[in-house]
């Protein structure tokens, strides 16, 4: 079957690039994907699967029907939806769409779900099996897979495979993770209140601002005295409002972020942690205060016999020498965690990074991919959804 898989895989291999390509010249941003799910729609129809369409909003569902006796249904899961970013990589293929770019490789993912769908629409009778493929909307704003769940996209589904391109792994290799392989991630929102006043005279104000600077300052410093640390723990004020004029004390002041854990206990206690520091800092300076925190997508926590599916699938296919057995989790979230709520499932990293120049990571103007790497990632995920009913 391997065989099989990897002569048609080369055949398609040209159609594969130019998909990859028209998907990254033409952009779309998370909940806007109509032009992206009408491609996608389109092609999965030409090879014979059963299509829906505006699933979870964009989304696309295809379902393969294989020829054997087993019912269950195993879900692969790519997304769709790009970044607002100016690109810069000067690619013939660049975005067509300014301010909006493929920074994050959802290009090559789509391409991923399409190849696979592709490749095992042309072995349905030794498919044991159905598959459904996902193709999901917005998933940088960590929404698309809750829209898609809402909408019946894993009714029945017994397990869930997913990919996600990485620039520091080489291309034609695989990064494999058991266990833990992304954060949770949440939202931090705090608003501080003090008294407006002249900026020549601070002890006749409430300065919103400073408090707010001592708010920052103190949970970064209490993060590496009060936290495990070797329980990882990342807060980040990616935006700070406030202020009218340069000349008067802000009396409002409003800081917003993201708070990534990867232990449950961890991530459990953190609203109550932050509170008690705000508090304690807007009382000491007798400032209001609200704080605003959201739980967002848990981490993705990779299923043992899943991941053992892949690893043996791309250690056959490929050689050992081109698995990556990864020691570490990242910080980054995902939601593809939404999906194993469930069902079982697991993520591979595919290698995407060139050897004869610099790899910009993720979310860079200038990422680009070497396209060797969608073989290798469309070979890996049909192999890994054939053994999956082998197990």
């Amino acid at each position: 079957m391997l065989t099989k898989i990897k002569e048609i895989a080369e055949n398609i291999a040209p159609r594969l690039i130019d998909i990859r390509r028209h998907i990254h010249a033409h952009p779309e941003l998370s909940g806007q994907e109509y032009q992206t799910a009408v491609y996608v729609a389109g092609i999965l129809s030409s090879c014979g699967l059963h299509v829906r369409e505006s699933v979870g909003k964009t989304g696309v569902i295809g379902e393969l029907e294989g020829k054997g006796i087993d019912q269950r249904i195993l879900a692969i899961r790519t997304d769709m939806d790009a970044l607002p970013i100016q690109e810069q990589t000067k690619l013939e293929y660049a975005s067509r769409h300014p301010g909006i770019m493929h920074a994050c490789g959802h290009d090559i993912h789509t391409t991923l779900g399409l190849g696979t769908a592709m490749i095992l629409s042309q072995l349905p009778e030794t498919l044991p099996g159905n598959i459904r493929f996902l193709f999901q909307p917005a998933e940088e704003i960590a929404q698309g897979a809750s829209w898609m769940v809402q909408d019946g996209a894993m009714q029945d589904v017994s397990g869930v495979f997913g990919v996600h391109v990485f620039p520091s792994i080489p291309a034609r290799s695989i990064g494999i993770r058991y266990g833990v392989l992304t954060a949770a991630a949440d939202d931090l929102e705090i608003f501080i209140e003090g008294e407006s006043g002249h900026g020549a005279r601070p002890h006749e104000a409430i300065d919103a601002i400073w408090i707010a600077a001592q708010v920052i300052t103190t949970l970064q410093q209490a993060i590496s005295r009060t936290q495990n640390p070797l329980r990882p723990l990342v807060l980040t004020i990616g935006q700070i409002t406030g202020g009218r004029a340069p000349n008067v004390i802000a009396s409002q002041v409003r800081l917003a972020g993201t708070v990534r854990s990867l232990h449950p206990e961890t991530h459990a206690n953190l609203p109550e942690w932050i509170e008690k520091i705000v508090a304690h800092i807007c009382h000491t300076y007798g400032a209001k205060y609200q704080v605003n925190y959201r739980r967002g997508i848990p981490s993705v926590q990779n299923d043992q016999d899943l991941t053992k599916i892949t690893e043996e699938a791309a250690r056959e296919a490929w050689g050992s020498e081109y698995v990556q057995i990864l020691t570490e989790p990242s910080l980054g979230a995902e939601d593809f965690s939404i999906y194993l709520q469930h069902a079982p499932g697991t993520m591979f990293r595919l290698g995407v990074g060139r050897l004869d120049q610099r790899n910009h990571p993720l979310h860079h103007p200038q990422f680009e991919v070497d396209e060797s790497s969608i073989i290798t990632g469309v070979v890996t995920l049909a192999y890994s959804a054939y053994k999956y009913w082998l197990g």
